[in-house]
């Protein structure tokens, strides 16, 4: 299962039944869990820790060292989940100081020439697009999906489910449940088939739409559409999320479309 041109460090800990074609790079202090594949001429560095059944095609690094400038050699490391994708050219840096580790969660797939820089986390059901490139400290919350040649400002919240227009410039949060697009980026509208893909009722669909029309067509600001929220609407995981991102938004939540 190991091709031997491979490199490997004697010191890389490799788990059963693993895949490592010719060619492939792995240093020490690597781990790598049963049943996954490393293709031809992926790099997998210092520091990365790697689950079960995850695909590493040619030309990835894994585990680069963070392209910050306040970086200091500091022992840090990439953690992949299980059954995650990670396709060609695809960076993904290790943690700084900060956080100590970049996050990439269960059942991710990270399309082609994507970068994931240090200290992000992306949560479980992730889908980055081709090209799309993460700056430091992003976090990207379960079943989102960031299409392909979108740029993320350091320290953004992308939440659950949302869906993103390619090529979008994303500088604020992105709240929960929506899709976004436009330029500048705002607001389009709940997503509406991600939900369903997901067996989202309809009436908790219909309850996202109407959280949102407070937030974004009522005219109130964002801290008077949430205490309505929060009296108004019947306790639920959907009220729940949207009121706790509003509130914990750091950046502030990316605006509503200036054409409703």
């Amino acid at each position: 299962m190991i091709h031997p041109s491979a490199i490997i460090d004697p010191e890389a800990v490799i788990g059963k039944n693993v895949t490592i074609d010719a060619f492939a790079v792995i240093e020490k202090n690597v781990i790598i869990g049963d049943h996954t594949h490393i293709y031809s001429h992926a790099v997998i560095l210092s520091g990365a820790r790697i689950g079960e059944n995850c695909r590493i095609f040619p030309g990835a690094v894994i585990a680069g060292i963070p392209q910050d400038l306040k970086f200091n050699g500091e022992e840090t490391v990439v953690e992949i989940g299980n059954n995650t994708t990670v396709r060609e050219c695809v960076t993904v840096n290790r943690g700084t100081a900060s956080k100590g580790r970049t996050i990439v969660g269960d059942n991710c797939l990270l399309m082609a020439y994507s970068h994931i820089a240090h200290d992000c986390v992306i949560h479980d059901n992730v889908i980055i697009g081709n090209a799309s490139q993460l700056a430091g400290e992003v976090e990207v919350d379960d079943w989102a999906i960031i299409s392909g040649g979108t740029l993320v400002h350091q320290f953004t919240h992308i939440g659950a489910h949302v869906m993103t227009q390619g090529g979008s410039k994303i500088g604020k949060d992105i709240p929960p449940y929506v899709t976004v697009g436009r330029e500048p980026i705002s607001y389009a509208g709940i997503n509406v088939i991600g939900l369903r893909r997901r067996n989202f009722s309809n009436e908790q669909i219909a309850l996202c739409q109407e959280m949102y029309r407070i937030i974004y067509q009522s005219g109130l600001n964002n801290t008077v559409a949430i205490k309505q929220i929060e009296s108004d609407f019947p306790e639920c995981t959907e009220k729940e999320t949207v009121v706790n991102f509003v509130k914990n938004s750091q950046r502030g939540i990316i605006r509503g479309n200036l054409m409703d």
